[in-house]
């Protein structure tokens, strides 16, 4: 009987004595008693009704217990939804909805909130907070371990939601083989071993942080010092006991203000690594300049996990994302999908095994993204220099990534055509020193109306995650079009290019 993901991340950890996590409360974790606790979560799973294949929706605080009952999911053969903290129960109802979940986890504070939502979907809520307690938690005490449920390599392991410029979100699928052989490939080509202590301050409920820092410090099977949140202070404070980073642009422009950032800080460090958003050129060399590391940046996407990377050896050159992966396949093509010859600027196609396997229930748009040979149509435009480097340019779908979290303007568009007094928007993302972009809201009044600037994003709080609220609000008379009636987002980020400096 085996069940691929846990045969490969989780079965060889079981009983092990090593430490998986260092808490910041300065207690660990073991490998054995987090393989212990994954199957006791597993079990109340299955005691809540959910069998092989059936989704269950996490909108967790990041802790052990969130991992765990993630890994108690792929143990039993469920398939898991991690959803953002800071959305709304506006928008869990869609994800819940969509997905057909049959359980809800979520915090206590939280519960109120939800089990409306929740039951509407028809699905039962449990409450498992950051400590250990809740109603979920109480239910999995005592339980013993249920047996591993089969699962392949193309069996399903998660849903993570994404969008488009429609709005909409979009559930990819993601396979059991998806997420190990990523990961198999990023230990090897990143050079991690059980000697790798990796500093975990991104949150667990997208791609970066679960699938690539997790999987990549268990496959490795070396400890990961586990922070709730990017803290500057307390990642500064546990630098000197890590040898691996990985974070957002962000987590590098606030590192880099602190003057205790130094070579004698990062001295016992091996590798810093960039991803979810483009890094700055400026960013990388003060950061050489400062630490004596060179940051290795890589891309990737909820669809396909990590598809390149700069090298561990050789040169990791500023604004490029390194070489296909491994295994992975990387083209630039023209919008017929021929391939374009090196240099020329086209959007990316990806193939390989970790490559996700359609949008649940959506036939129609996975035929538009998903050729029939494999390739990925990632609507990310860039080109590949003579030496193979990758550079991304920008994004046809004018996504904005804030911080290392992706805004889909339409999104915020629909809730801000909805205020009193606009007639119409357009939302933008422009250059942020800190954030990477930051989202810009263009606001055209009604006839006779004067929308308050200052107050849009007070206004529509309650009906978006905090980092999908604009930045900076601008009124203007008209909003530039082209011939065919299509508003020129372009020429309104030239425009506002330098709101932030």
């Amino acid at each position: 009987m085996t069940n691929h993901l846990h045969d490969g991340l989780l079965a060889p950890h079981e009983g092990r004595g090593t430490v998986f996590l260092h808490l910041p409360d300065g207690s660990t974790v073991t490998h054995g008693a987090f393989c212990t606790l994954a199957a006791r979560y597993g079990a109340a799973l299955v005691g809540a009704g959910l069998q092989p294949g059936d989704r269950v929706a996490l909108q967790l605080e990041k802790s052990v217990h969130m991992l765990a009952v993630i890994a108690g999911a792929i143990r039993q053969g469920i398939v898991f939804l991690p959803l953002n903290t800071a959305y709304t129960p506006a928008e869990i109802s869609y994800f819940v909805t969509d997905a057909g979940a049959k359980l809800v986890l979520c915090d206590g504070r939280n519960e109120a909130a939800l089990t409306p939502v929740a039951r509407a979907a028809g699905a039962g809520v449990g409450v498992l907070n950051a400590d250990g307690t809740g109603s979920f938690a109480q239910r999995s005490a005592g339980l013993d371990p249920l047996p591993v449920c089969p699962a392949g390599p193309g069996d399903l392991a998660a849903f993570l939601y994404t969008s488009g410029t429609t709005g909409r979100s979009k559930g990819a699928m993601l396979s059991h083989d998806n997420l190990l052989s990523n990961a198999r490939v990023l230990v090897e080509y990143w050079r991690f071993t059980a000697d790798d202590v990796l500093l975990h301050a991104l949150p667990i409920f997208h791609t970066h942080g679960l699938f690539v820092a997790t999987n990549v410090a268990l496959l490795a099977g070396g400890p990961m010092i586990f922070l709730p949140k990017f803290d500057a202070e307390e990642v500064i404070r546990h630098l000197p006991r890590a040898t691996a980073m990985m974070g957002v642009p962000t987590f590098y422009t606030r590192l880099l203000d602190d003057p205790r950032l130094d070579r004698n800080l990062t001295a016992g460090m091996r590798l810093f690594i960039s991803g979810s958003a483009p890094l700055l050129a400026e960013t990388h060399r003060q950061w050489e300049t400062r630490t004596g590391h060179r940051i290795l940046e890589r891309y990737g996407m909820t669809e396909t996990n990590m598809n390149t990377s700069n090298p561990y050896d050789g040169d990791r050159r500023a604004g490029t994302v390194g070489f296909p992966l491994p295994g992975v396949e990387v083209k630039i093509c023209d919008a017929s999908g021929a391939e374009l010859p090196r240099g020329e600027i086209g959007t990316l196609e990806v193939r390989g095994p970790n490559v996700f396997q359609g949008y649940w229930q959506m036939p129609e748009k996975t035929a538009e993204e998903l050729r029939p040979d494999g390739f990925f149509i990632t609507g990310d435009l860039g080109f590949m220099d003579a030496d193979g480097y990758v550079t991304i340019v920008g994004r046809a779908k004018d996504l904005v990534i804030s911080g290392g979290f992706n805004v889909y303007p339409k999104e915020v568009e629909l809730v801000l055509d909805d205020l009193p007094g606009v007639l119409e928007s357009a939302v933008i993302g422009v250059p942020h020193p800190d954030f990477g972009e930051a989202v810009v809201a263009v606001l055209v009044p009604e006839p006779g109306a004067a929308p308050d600037p200052d107050s849009v994003a007070a206004q529509i709080a309650d009906r978006l995650a905090r980092f999908k609220l604009p930045k900076r609000v601008v009124l203007r008379e008209a909003l530039p079009r082209n011939t065919m009636g299509k508003v020129q987002k372009n020429v309104l980020r030239d425009e506002l290019k330098g709101l932030f400096g």
